[in-house]
């Protein structure tokens, strides 16, 4: 598998803090979203790929172990496992008990595929075990539906699989279920399943990372003079108290009711409003004489 430099992707330096890591993962977000390039495929993969080095970047032990072990970060505790129980040193044996090759020094994504599937040294006449091929899925949420963490049913080879969503999963997100794969050669443990997550876009609102665009339509006279509008969010209705003199395209931001931050428990984006200002129609003779006036009055 080829391997991705999420510090690459973002296009930070490994002392990245936190929060340069989060600005990076929002700025870059926006710019790919495919909501913003929907015919682009480039873009889309891009933008899973933002997504992947986020989660993995934004998470303390995740990116600690990615430091540590880059490619085969995933595998750390089978790593460390195998070296406790074997020592620094494991060596292989044939049929006829003759031993070859060590592994210390050795290339750690060789080390991994010899643990792991491929053959190590010469075939003896003992069947081999492997693990077993990997499953690909993909799952259709609605927008609303990726909002909450709530679980879900799905079919793998005539078998029903109970699994928990998170929320704040992503268009194009992708989680493993280690074990649900097909089962593995010569008793071999069993591949996993990858499902990826396909979230249907929205026709009120608009999601850019965590944060949540959707525009609000005022009269004129609430533009003018001010007051007060309802408008609908992935929650509920919500009241919003509009300045005097709003202008049409006018943006507000409420600070923390936008998408829940996935896998970060009462941690939210940011909601925005955009106001669409609506001139009134058919107006009779008295409304356009008033209009008249006031033209007058502001020359």
């Amino acid at each position: 598998m080829e391997f991705i430099d999420y510090y690459k992707i973002l296009g930070l330096p490994k002392t990245a803090s936190q929060d340069e890591i989060k600005k990076a993962y929002r700025k870059l977000a926006r710019k790919h979203h495919p909501d913003l390039n929907p015919n682009d495929k480039e873009a889309h993969k891009k933008f899973q790929q933002i997504n992947e080095a986020n989660e993995v970047l934004s998470d303390t032990e995740k990116r600690k172990k990615y430091d540590q072990y880059g490619h085969d970060w995933k595998n750390k505790e089978a790593f460390e496992q195998s070296r406790q129980s074997q020592g620094r040193q494991r060596t292989y044996s044939d049929a006829g008990g003759q031993t070859f090759g060590d592994f210390e020094g050795s290339d750690f994504s060789d080390f991994f595929e010899s643990m792991f599937g491929a053959s190590t040294g010469p075939r003896s006449s003992r069947q081999q075990s492997y693990k077993g091929p990997d499953y690909q899925a993909s799952l259709r949420l609605t927008l609303k539906e990726a909002l909450t963490t709530h679980q879900r049913t799905i079919t793998i080879d005539g078998k029903n699989v109970r699994i928990t969503i998170p929320a704040g999963i992503a268009d194009g997100q992708k989680i493993k279920l280690r074990g649900y794969g097909a089962p593995g050669p010569g008793n071999g443990p069993n591949g996993d399943l990858y499902i990826t997550f396909e979230i249907a876009e929205d026709p009120a609102f608009t999601r850019l990372g965590n944060d949540v665009y959707i525009n609000a339509d005022i009269d004129l006279y609430t533009a003018v003079l001010g007051g007060e509008t309802t408008i609908e969010t992935l929650t509920g209705k919500l009241l919003l108290k509009v300045q005097a003199g709003t202008q049409p395209g006018a943006k507000v931001r409420l600070k923390g009711k936008g998408f829940p931050v996935y896998r970060h428990e009462g941690q939210y984006g940011d909601l925005f409003v955009t106001y669409q200002v609506r001139l009134p129609v058919n107006l009779n003779e008295a409304e356009k004489d008033l209009f008249r006036k006031l033209s007058e009055l502001k020359k």
